[in-house]
């Protein structure tokens, strides 16, 4: 919450004679501030840390830790939010004052105290402190505002999957990787199976709360590494780094068990759908670049719906190869 320059504001002395802090409580409790008090450094930053106040009138000169090395680890401490400190002393010298602003201070009072000026400065540090914390608190809500802004722009917006544009770029990253590492990069294709007729028969609510169930399944099915993504309408895409064919298809196959067990339920009614998946890895033959591995994929699942549905069929096995018309330039075998 930001300060207030009035009654409200709490006010932290720190100075080890009790008969000055009680004087400067006096004149401050007059003024109508809230005054706490420490005795010395280190009782002083336990209580910012533990309740940060809006300002701290801090005496240079104390055992334990002394005046200077308090406001250094307030400043260092980036948990903390802005405090200003008002550092009281009765070095009057140019040196000591350059010292004490160099370790954090915001402004100086001297020994013997004017009270005149030392509420004048109380009131100017906290108005800067109430600007520092609206200051703050704007630049907290543009940040939540651009990472909604950022998610939004990079999310479904129904099943909270990375959309397709997003999947692209990371598709892009995951290739690149996959090619300067040596290391297998698998993607895999679903496709809800006869989907529309749950929307002509049910109504498209009905159809949106399947869809978000088979997004929630493929999210829990597949590795936190692995990328899950909406492809477009009914169609789904995950890919999966590091993950060789057979173990991509095994990948697949469970998924497609989860969902073929899994009764969809939506207001009004419940229902039980398939999936068909088609899945293809780089490194291989016939597949040089990322096009080229969304496609290997994308040809296996439309194998797989010609075949039956409700099926994993793999690019480039004998059962794909039987039944696709596919031919091989249609994969160029050259590295980006």
């Amino acid at each position: 919450m930001a300060a207030e320059q009035g009654p409200r504001a709490r006010i932290l002395i720190v100075d080890d004679h009790e008969d000055n802090v009680e004087v400067i409580r006096a004149r401050l409790e007059a003024s109508g501030y809230q005054i706490e008090s420490a005795a010395d450094g280190q009782e002083a930053l336990d209580r910012v840390r533990s309740a940060p106040p809006d300002l701290i009138l801090l005496d240079v000169m104390m055992p334990r830790i002394d005046g200077m090395e308090v406001a250094r680890q307030i400043k260092a401490d980036e948990t903390l939010p802005f405090i200003p400190i008002i550092m009281q002393t009765a070095l009057d010298t140019v040196q000591h004052k350059v010292e004490g602003l160099g370790a954090g201070a915001d402004d100086y009072v001297t020994k013997p105290i004017n009270f005149a000026e030392l509420e004048a400065r109380v009131k100017s540090m906290l108005r800067i402190k109430l600007l520092q914390d609206e200051l703050s608190a704007a630049n907290d809500r543009l940040a939540r505002v651009n990472e909604e802004l950022r998610r939004v722009a990079v999310t479904d917006g129904l099943t909270g999957l990375h959309n397709r544009r997003n999947v692209e770029t990371l598709l892009h990253e995951m290739f690149e990787h996959s090619v300067r590492l040596h290391e297998p990069l698998a993607c895999a294709m679903f496709d809800l199976d006869h989907f529309k007729s749950v929307n002509d028969t049910y109504g498209h609510q009905a159809g949106d709360a399947v869809l978000q169930q088979l997004a929630e399944i493929l999210k829990v099915s597949a590795r936190e590494i692995d990328k899950v993504g909406r492809y477009g309408g009914e169609e789904f895409i995950v890919l999966l780094p590091g993950t060789v064919l057979d173990a991509a298809v095994t990948f697949a196959e469970r998924t497609r068990q989860q969902v073929e067990s899994h009764t969809f339920t939506f207001e009004g009614g419940s229902l039980r759908r398939t999936i068909s998946c088609g899945v293809a890895a780089f490194p291989h033959p016939r597949i040089g670049h990322r096009e080229a591995l969304v496609k290997a994929a994308d040809d296996a699942l439309y194998v797989a719906k010609e075949l039956g549905r409700n099926r994993v069929v793999r690019f480039d096995s004998p059962e794909f190869n039987q039944h696709s018309d596919v031919v091989d330039d249609q994969y160029a075998n050259q590295l980006p």
